[in-house]
């Protein structure tokens, strides 16, 4: 029994580590980092994702320079699709690496900040899609592939 007991400690620590993300399958999240995720999106984000991002009517059609437009991160575009270290690293870096012209956050949003837009925008996922993006969160944590 106190073998299953520190096992479960254990989980439970890897669970509540600073990198992975708040929440889960049961969407926990602190409703105070959603709220301040939201005026951060608000401030930084929604001149191109859109007030409720939505993204650009276009987001699939290249743009004349061979950049896509911004997608929507509500939901309905593919941002579920990545796992919490690939949506983190994209805000941080920007995507101009990638060929993309997103801008690096890195240097004006804190880790902190950054994860609390992340929350924001999931916060509008369905429970369906929040639940699909969770697995592949956990496979890629497990190294599944």
């Amino acid at each position: 029994m106190r073998t299953f007991l520190l096992i479960l400690a254990g989980i439970s620590l890897v669970a509540c580590s600073e990198s992975a993300p708040p929440g889960g399958p049961g969407r926990n999240a602190d409703p105070a980092r959603i709220t301040r995720g939201a005026e951060l999106f608000r401030q930084h984000c929604a001149v191109c994702h859109g007030a409720v991002a939505q993204g650009g009517a276009a987001w699939r059609t290249r743009n004349p320079d061979g950049t896509f437009p911004p997608p929507p991160l509500n939901g309905t575009g593919h941002a579920w699709h990545h796992p919490w270290t690939a949506l983190k690293r994209t805000i941080r870096e920007g995507t101009a690496a990638l060929g993309g012209n997103m801008p690096a956050w890195q240097g004006t949003l804190s880790e902190e900040q950054i994860e609390d837009v992340i929350l924001w925008f999931q916060s509008l996922w369905s429970d369906e899609v929040y639940a699909a993006w969770w697995e592949i969160d956990q496979r890629q944590r497990r190294g599944d592939r």
